[in-house]
């Protein structure tokens, strides 16, 4: 597990009400896919902390104290936890609210949505003039040369395309979404390619978040799902 400070301030909503405030909040990583921030409890509302009977031993293993978040009528049942007696000192005064059981997370001025954003996840959004060619079953999906290479650490490159370089006659829109912290809302589409559908196969931010910009309105294909050529080779 590592920790490490943020000079970021931290501000979580429940109903509207800021019921967190901090400069002092601390990343934990729990996990090695990203953090979650831990907050002191000198910076949060007392009065919104409801203690609970529940105890098991939480991300921490080590035992944690339970708190029903209430704010008015609205109440998130163990939403909020605390470990007191955790081997690591600087834990001992922290709160740990569940992401997803609060309304709203700022970070300074800015809304996040999905997870804490890492400071060791980087996006590079590149135009490329290769040549960029998206299939299923021999037909072809999408044509580039105007594509742009979306770079996120630790996972693979994808490629947007203009949606005039791609076939949308063969695209049907979905009712899907997702949400990624960096790049914002997606929406998705299949591929009718004869009598075969590929669900979900591909997806656009329509308003990306500013450091994903410039694939605003583009397509991207899962590249394990098509076949991707670039510039004549084939992409394992």
């Amino acid at each position: 597990m590592r920790i490490e400070p943020t000079a970021k301030r931290i501000r979580v909503y429940v109903a509207s009400v800021p019921i967190a405030d901090t400069t002092h909040a601390r990343l934990v990583w729990e996990h090695d896919r990203y953090p979650a921030y831990y907050l002191p409890i000198a910076d949060v509302r007392s009065d919104v902390l409801v203690p609970s009977e529940t105890m098991n031993d939480g991300a921490m293993n080590d035992g944690a104290q339970y708190f029903t978040v209430k704010v008015g009528d609205e109440e998130r049942v163990d939403a909020a936890r605390q470990y007191a007696d955790a081997p690591d000192e600087e834990l001992r005064d922290l709160i740990r609210f569940d992401w997803h059981a609060m309304d709203a997370w700022f970070e300074e001025d800015e809304e996040v949505f999905v997870h804490p954003r890492s400071p060791y996840t980087r996006v590079d959004v590149l135009p490329s003039s290769r040549h960029v060619r998206v299939e299923v079953d021999g037909v072809m999906l999408a044509e580039s040369h105007r594509a742009r290479i979306l770079l996120e650490t630790n996972l693979p490159p994808r490629w947007y395309i203009p949606k005039t370089d791609v076939r949308l006659d063969l695209l049907v829109p979905t009712d899907s979404s997702s949400m990624c912290p960096y790049k914002g809302t997606a929406e998705y589409w299949s591929a009718r390619v004869g009598d075969r559908v590929e669900e979900d196969i591909a997806w656009s931010y329509r308003t990306p978040l500013p450091e994903s910009e410039r694939i605003a309105g583009m397509i991207s294909f899962y590249n394990h799902r098509v076949d991707l050529i670039v510039d004549g080779e084939r992409n394992p």
